[in-house]
């Protein structure tokens, strides 16, 4: 009975878990990091193999696969990373991003480009852009970044994602180290001198309503890893392929275009 009693206070403890955001990662190195604060090291084998809840999904739980991440970055000889590139309208995150990833594809280094705009041919094609849509839209392309992350991409976000806390909250479901905000910094109004596809001047005329930097607010990354800056007031813009270069640099620099060393692997 005392056994009973303490399985079914640990599976409550990791549904309470669950329900606060954190990771059901069933690898051995990750339950007893995990169990060590949370559940008896007794009785977490029983737990481990018990379903659980997440969110609203019932009856699940993790399955692990036997392919380490390590391994796939060894064969792709590079390490997964999310880089995103935030920004407003028309501030060239989609340009610089799929500069670089020809940059990237030169090396013979594996990228892929999530674009917004091409996100929502698809997988977000039911989302609006109220504040509740704009942050739902974050959530499911942060999961996915974070796959490609793990499979051992580089992985080209490019979204507006006006909201810091969005952005955040992707930062925190990736692994340390993984997520490099990349800020394209431009003045409003040379955006709105360029307006590519119009889309600020339907929003001055009220056509477009919740437009970022016209009705609705675009904040600012406190602190990215990389602060581009795009253009300055007098509208002359820095070339896709030097910050596409300086972008290449730093992951040169940082290590991201080789596999990670045995230890630091050990650890992800």
């Amino acid at each position: 009975e005392n056994s009973i009693a303490t399985t079914a206070r640990s599976v409550m403890a990791l549904r309470e878990a669950a329900k606060r955001g954190m990771k059901a990662c069933w690898t051995s190195k990750a339950c007893e990091t995990w169990s060590s604060n949370v559940l008896p090291a007794s009785t977490m084998r029983t737990a481990a193999s018990t379903a659980y809840t997440v969110g609203d999904s019932t009856n699940i739980k993790w399955h692990e696969g036997s392919v380490s991440r390590e391994e796939r970055e060894k064969l792709l000889d590079q390490r997964g990373c999310v880089l995103w590139f935030t920004g407003l309208s028309g501030s060239g995150k989609s340009t610089v991003a799929y500069t670089l990833e020809h940059a990237l594809a030169e090396r013979g280094k594996l990228a892929y480009v999530l674009d917004g705009d091409n996100i929502r041919h698809g997988l977000n094609q039911n989302l609006g852009f109220t504040a509740a849509d704009r942050e739902e839209n974050i959530r499911r392309i942060g999961e996915v970044s974070k796959l490609f992350a793990e499979s051992g991409m580089i992985t080209l976000v490019s979204f507006i994602s006006p909201y810091r806390a969005d952005r955040d909250r992707v930062r925190q479901r990736l692994a340390p180290g993984d997520f490099v905000e990349v800020y394209m910094k431009i003045p409003l109004e040379v955006c709105e001198s360029r307006d590519p596809k119009g889309l600020y001047k339907a929003a001055r005329a009220g056509k477009i309503k919740g437009f970022t930097g016209i009705d609705d607010p675009y904040e600012e990354p406190l602190q990215p890893e990389l602060a581009m800056e795009v253009s300055k007031a007098d509208g002359v813009m820095k070339a896709p392929e030097k910050m596409a270069g300086d972008i290449l640099a730093y992951l040169e620099n940082n290590g991201y275009l080789q596999r990670r060393p045995s230890s630091e692997a050990a650890a992800v």
